[in-house]
């Protein structure tokens, strides 16, 4: 039996594995047994000859969020108009900053969902304020992708 400390994150398990050179084997994470399988090649070649000896390993630490353009104070002149996400999935690119003028229909973002990409499209005219959202950042339904300050149509 091989055992293990793994440290994912800030959170360090203490696993087990029965046979690490079997497969399927019985790996036991804090107590919690488990049934895993692998190839059995893959295995063998991970595999240290003698009998491994506990470690930590730890994950690299998630990557930042890109910076989001900053937002522009509402002149006050009109109502703000929230564009919102139609379905979850992750934003693909953004075509409006901050301070931009749109049109009623003109694309402020693509959002991929189901392998599918569509264009989300303004919902008002008026100046864009603020820009909720980053290319990969995954979204849900109803989620505020853009905010404008609705100008006249």
């Amino acid at each position: 039996m091989a055992k293990f400390n793994i440290t994912i994150g800030n959170k360090t398990y203490q696993v087990e594995i029965d046979d690490i050179s079997a497969s399927p084997t019985t790996v036991t994470v804090d107590g919690q047994k488990y049934s895993v399988a692998w190839e059995r090649e893959a295995a063998m070649a991970a595999a240290p000859a003698a009998t491994p000896t506990p470690r930590t390993v730890a994950a690299a630490p998630p990557p930042k969020p890109a910076a989001k353009p900053a937002a522009v104070a509402p002149s006050g002149k009109g109502e703000l108009v929230k564009v919102t996400a139609p379905m979850p999935g992750k934003i693909l690119q953004i075509n409006v900053n901050p301070g931009d003028r749109v049109k009623v229909g003109q694309q402020v973002c693509s959002l991929e969902a189901m392998k599918m990409e569509s264009g989300i499209q303004s919902t008002a005219a008026g100046v864009v304020v603020s820009v909720s959202v980053t290319a990969g950042q995954t979204v849900q339904y109803g989620d505020t992708l853009v905010t404008i300050e609705k100008q006249g149509e």
